[in-house]
């Protein structure tokens, strides 16, 4: 069982967490009230998933700088989510809301159990660089329409665009002034790394919208935040509303894990810390479980949040769980103070928040390197085209047909020894190797799994055939292969009796425990049993040869 608790114990108190608990909670505070505007919630919801991301990531997580609470991604999905629900009201609505928080967190404890930590694997970084882009501008475009104070409904920044463009007319002046300057402040401020800039600008926005009575403006302000420490409840919902919610979920699972494990493991190469990806999944997976039971946003380790813990000089997870406990402090003496928050100012936050994700520099390499080009341009047009959700889905779609054409093109290469060394390589990349005589020896180069195992293995018949009849032995190095599945052993049944056929030896190198031990019950009593080793290559070939 994991040690939950190391690195959170009192005889691990540093200075420096507090200090950076300090420092972070002032960014928090702020993006978290700011946040549930993007997801069309109350600002409560924002300051809940804050509480419960660090609480539950603090006690259960693994990186030392990951600050997890409501971000800007997945709150654009969860309002794009509920949006796509259609005839219900307001009210229904939430509720949907809530439920697609629980059932997101029930995704991740599931997929930690299932040990899936890897499953993000499958979205490819040109594809999550792509999305992120395309939304950080969907989210700019409607946070400025915000500062406008027109209202506006659709995602895509095709209709978004025009939409706004027609009510040029109703723009407030005086709302874009506030939010430009707020906004002005916040990249000033960003210069001093501990100075709390999204409480200062909230703090001089109060004071305006007091001083100088922007009601008078139609400035709308945050208004009443109702935040009350309620019993943990289960949203009541019709059971094909559950099942729409399951589907839309997955997605929303996929992108804050993604994003999540994206910023953890940024930091822990950096520091050269270790993470464990699947209990991460479950800290994640019960920080949204607890944030959607007590009504809050959806919740991921964002990376604002975590690059900002890690600057301010934070050593451990006590820093994320003392900035929960200033955020608290702030909250118990504030609170009315910050539902006169100017709606500008929360916008101006928004877009200084994803404003790190608009750089035209993460393009560069994919453009140089040309293999990823297409991909990173679709996933873009994708959201700016098709909306958050239907793009978020393409993005995740896109993703699935890279792995699948990499699946297509997985080969067997033919190794030979170099020189007069212990080492075999591709003879295809290196043609100084030479074969070994009567023996062929093949290496799939992708891990076989059923997608691509009956691809290899049929080449790996056509490269014996080929090789004609002076081939004795035959030895398949299944290096890359931790594992098998049922495709997987089913087809190296089939080829173990070609083998038998072909009146060859086979040995069967480099093995993995868990293929050793399921290869070892595979082998039916009728047939020649291959030889199975942990040995290298070189070691197999002098096996092959003393049997010849």
């Amino acid at each position: 069982m994991f040690n939950y608790f190391e690195n959170i114990s009192l005889a691990n108190f540093k200075w420096q967490d507090v200090i950076a608990g300090l420092s972070i909670a002032g960014l928090l505070l702020p993006e978290a009230v700011a946040y549930s505007s993007i997801g069309n919630l109350p600002p409560q919801t924002g300051i809940i998933a804050l509480f419960a991301g660090l609480l539950c990531y603090g006690l259960f997580g693994t990186s030392r700088f990951a600050i997890v609470s409501a971000t800007s991604s997945s709150a654009a999905v969860l309002a794009a989510t509920t949006i796509s629900f259609s005839n219900i009201d307001s009210a229904h609505r939430l509720i949907l809301g809530f439920g697609l928080v629980v059932v997101t967190g029930c995704i991740f404890l599931m997929a930690g159990l299932a040990k899936m930590g890897k499953v993000t694997d499958f979205i490819s970084k040109p594809v999550l660089r792509g999305f992120a882009f395309g939304l950080a501008i969907i989210i700019i475009i409607k946070q400025f329409a915000s500062m406008t104070g027109v209202h506006t409904t659709h995602t895509d920044i095709f209709r978004l665009s025009s939409e706004l463009l027609a009510q040029i007319a109703q723009w407030n002046i005086v709302g874009i002034a506030i939010g430009v300057i707020g906004l002005g402040l916040l990249f000033l401020f960003a210069r001093f790394r501990r100075l709390p800039g999204g409480l200062i600008v909230i703090a001089l926005g109060i004071s305006c919208s007091q001083w100088l009575n922007l009601a008078q403006y139609q400035i709308h302000l945050v208004g009443h935040i109702y935040l009350k420490l309620e019993s943990p409840s289960l949203p009541v919902l019709a059971g094909e509303e559950w099942l729409r919610l399951g589907e839309l979920a997955f997605a929303m699972a996929m992108i804050l894990y993604s994003e999540s494990y994206s910023s953890i493991q940024v930091f822990a190469i950096k520091h050269g810390d270790n993470t464990s990806p699947n209990r991460d999944l479950l800290a994640l997976g019960l920080s949204n479980l607890v944030s959607g039971l007590f009504h809050g946003m959806p919740v991921g380790a964002g990376y604002s949040g975590t690059s900002a813990n890690e600057a301010a000089g934070a050593v451990s997870r006590l820093s994320g769980l003392f900035a929960s406990f200033v955020v608290l402090v702030i909250v118990l003496t504030t609170l009315p103070s910050i539902a006169m928050t100017p709606d500008p100012i929360l916008a101006a936050i928004v877009i200084y928040a994803v404003s790190h994700t608009i750089k035209l520099s993460i393009f560069r390499p994919y453009f140089i390197w040309r293999r990823d080009r297409l991909v990173i341009i679709a996933s873009v047009i994708g959201v700016l085209w098709l909306g958050v959700l239907d793009g978020l889905l393409a993005a995740i779609i896109i993703s699935l047909m890279v792995v699948l054409k990499t699946s297509s093109e997985s080969t067997i290469s033919v190794l030979g020894r170099l020189g007069q060394s212990h080492d075999f390589v591709d003879i295809a990349n290196h043609p100084e190797a030479k074969p070994v005589d009567g023996i062929i020896i093949l290496r799939p180069d992708e891990p076989l799994f059923f997608a691509n195992t009956e691809r290899i293995i049929n080449g790996a018949r056509q490269k014996i055939l080929l090789a004609g009849s002076s081939l004795h032995s035959v030895i398949i190095s299944l290096e890359e292969s931790p594992d098998l599945d049922s495709t997987s052993l089913e087809a190296l049944q089939d080829f173990f009796g070609f083998i038998t056929q072909q009146e060859k030896q086979l040995f069967l190198a480099r093995l993995k425990h868990p293929v050793y031990e399921l290869l070892k019950q595979l082998v039916p009593s009728n047939l020649q049993m291959p030889s199975f080793t942990d040995l290298s290559v070189d070691e197999a070939v002098k096996l092959a040869s003393d049997k010849k």
